[in-house]
């Protein structure tokens, strides 16, 4: 199943609604959204690339938990 541009946005939106209400992480808020719907998580990679805000969110809670290695950022 693909996700059109309309459902971009209420992926999105699902998203943040199920990691606030159900107080989990990004990745799992994706798994638990791609469950529910019957989705593969590959047919929703493109939607969190294109998205830079949610890909960052991922990317460091996947570094945080030692999923993939650290980047080098820096000091803020």
């Amino acid at each position: 199943m693909k996700i059109d541009d309309r459902g971009n946005q209420v992926f999105l939106k699902e998203i943040e609604r199920i990691r606030k209400t159900d107080n989990v992480q990004y990745m799992d808020a994706v798994l638990y959204f791609c469950e529910k719907n019957n989705l593969e998580v590959e047919s929703v990679a493109d939607i969190i690339c294109e998205n830079p805000m949610l890909h960052a969110r991922i990317q460091e809670e996947a570094e945080e938990l030692n999923y993939i290695e650290k980047t080098t950022r820096l000091p803020l």
